[in-house]
């Protein structure tokens, strides 16, 4: 029998996410002593958390199947996540270990700026929750996220910015899944005309929910060595903002985005 059971792992860690906490030797630090009385040992915390990867997912998509169940307009978006910076590339060893998960250079269109590591794909409900996610290189484009789109929505209207224009994955998404990608029209393009307020208003939502993933959840700062303890520390950000909407939503009966609100 395991000293911590799987839930007490899972609820530590997301509850170190939330606390801005991203650092075990830190979170170990700020836990009283005999303040758990089974907590694990720091390295065994680490490596049982990197193999509840699955778990902490499930997790997640049972508390967004709350939010999501008669939904049928998302937003896609992606955002640049930096394992080191560009003048240290070439010599750091992070994430390194496989050739298949290894970083890349990318480019980021709306910082305009070059990148070293990963790129994060979301789509998100209008109300701001994720409905799924998905880590890529960072020489992946966008559109090739789409691909996955297909195999997790349907019968939907899905945003997206500039970087998701194609017109053969616009009739693919139609005629398979019956999902219709709404994107703005580049003013150079024939017949060109402004996309809807509405629609530029909500495609923001999805911007607002990765500046809150920086700012709190410091999903840019990394401390991992191996892409396995990167993408769980990615998830786990991740699940915890959702956690934390959950209970905004049907427990204190509040703005679910109001996750600087200290939870008592």
């Amino acid at each position: 029998k395991p000293k911590m059971s799987d839930n007490q792992v899972v609820a530590l860690s997301l509850t170190a996410e939330y606390m801005s906490i991203d650092s075990e030797n830190l979170l170990f630090q700020t836990i009283p002593e005999n303040g758990i009385e089974n907590i694990l040992e720091r390295s065994q915390f680490n490596k049982r958390r990197r193999k509840l990867f699955a778990y902490t997912e499930l997790i997640r998509t049972k508390l967004n199947h709350s939010f999501i169940e008669f939904e049928d307009y998302f937003v896609v978006d992606s955002m640049p996540l930096e394992i080191c910076k560009m003048a240290r590339h070439r010599r750091t060893k992070i994430c390194k270990e496989r050739f298949e998960t290894a970083p890349e250079k990318g480019f980021c269109a709306s910082q305009n700026t070059w990148f070293y590591g990963y790129k994060l794909h979301g789509v998100c409900t209008m109300s701001g929750v994720f409905h799924s996610i998905d880590i890529s290189k960072a020489n992946v484009h966008d559109i090739a996220y789409l691909k996955d789109v297909k195999l997790q929505l349907s019968d939907a209207v899905l945003l997206g910015d500039k970087g998701y224009i194609s017109n053969e994955q616009q009739l693919d998404l139609f005629h398979t899944v019956n999902i219709r990608l709404e994107t703005p029209m580049r003013s150079n393009q024939k017949k060109y005309k402004k996309q809807a307020y509405v629609f530029r208003r909500t495609r923001k939502r999805i911007e607002t929910l990765f500046s809150q993933l920086c700012d709190q959840f410091m999903i840019r700062r990394n401390y991992a060595k191996s892409f396995d303890g990167f993408r769980t520390r990615i998830l786990a950000k991740i699940t915890s903002l959702t956690l934390i909407q959950y209970l905004n939503k049907f427990i204190f009966n509040r703005n679910i985005n109001n996750i600087k609100i200290q939870i008592t």
